[in-house]
């Protein structure tokens, strides 16, 4: 394959996007798929107050993989299951959805103690879901959390959740998000290392980084600690123009991420599993066009 600059890609991938918006599902049969990516979304990406097996059904008409559903959650598990199983949608994973107002790195033990419950209902509800792992952002730093406290804190409390997610064959992801922690991709390997778990490792975002590093370079020192993958864009341009969080506002292969040198980073590293969209979500035209885009970057 010839190298290609970012810019050179995106202008070539767009270009075919613009000459006609093909099916993802009919854009590459089972034997061409690109790499050995998989395809998925999260579960509030999809829109609407349609039932979740007809919401099931759409991802699994326009060619997702799989979704990823945040837990704890309201959702009636035999229904979700049922969903499921008529569709063959695969359920790849949870995300704890306690862990920002819960973190493992607050000063009062008791909330310590309702956050890490949270990330054992989610590894309990990913079991019983069929998945394999629980995304988990580790802490956060603040003015009254110090970088160090964050540390200590969240490693003795996922030291406890540990055993559970071992048990139930799950794996935790922690994710690289703007809490103001591991802000190293040497950091952040060492982090996973010390907690001496094959049942820990990351669950590596690829726009986040953009904003203050480069994602290639994160996967070469993460390597085989990587165990999913969120797919988002971010842009400098409009981060410098507009603002810090604007920079998440432009589509994928419209922004800074240098697609080609992710795609090398992640084959340099031997990744392959799942890639799931994090993005805003809509009704069936929208998830058509982000399955669609997140072809195109596979197909590096």
């Amino acid at each position: 394959m010839v190298d290609l600059t970012r810019r050179e890609f995106n202008g070539m991938a767009l270009g075919v996007l613009g000459a006609g918006m093909v099916s993802p599902s009919l854009a590459f049969s089972d034997d061409t798929k690109p790499r050995n990516l998989q395809m998925a979304v999260k579960l509030e990406m999809v829109h609407g107050d349609a039932p979740l097996l007809e919401k099931f059904k759409l991802l699994k008409r326009l060619g997702y993989d799989g979704v990823e559903i945040s837990s704890p959650n309201d959702l009636d598990p035999d229904e979700v299951i049922a969903a499921r199983d008529e569709t063959g949608l695969v359920i790849h994973g949870t995300v704890c959805s306690t862990h920002w107002h819960l973190p493992l790195s607050h000063p009062d033990q008791a909330t310590r103690d309702r956050g890490r419950a949270g990330i054992e209902t989610a590894i309990a509800d990913c079991k019983r879901y069929g998945g394999d792992t629980v995304l988990v952002v580790p802490g956060v730093v603040n003015k009254q959390i110090s970088y160090a406290q964050c540390y200590e804190r969240s490693q003795r409390e996922l030291r406890k959740v540990l055993p559970h997610a071992e048990d139930a064959g799950v794996r935790i992801g922690m994710e690289n998000v703007w809490n103001k922690f591991l802000l190293s991709p040497l950091e952040a390997a060492g982090y996973v290392d010390e907690l001496q778990s094959d049942a820990v490792g990351w669950y590596f975002d690829v726009g986040n980084i953009v904003n203050y590093g480069w994602p290639e370079h994160w996967i070469e020192t993460l390597g085989s600690r990587i165990v999913k993958l969120d797919i988002k864009e971010y842009s400098r341009t409009k981060r410098d123009e507009e603002g810090l969080w604007r920079g998440f506002s432009v589509e994928l292969l419209e922004g800074d991420c240098d697609w080609p040198a992710v795609m090398k980073a992640l084959d340099a590293v031997g990744y392959r599993g799942w890639a799931t969209a994090e993005i805003p979500g809509g009704g069936e035209d929208r998830l058509r066009d982000i399955a669609t885009r997140m072809q195109r970057i596979f197909a590096i």
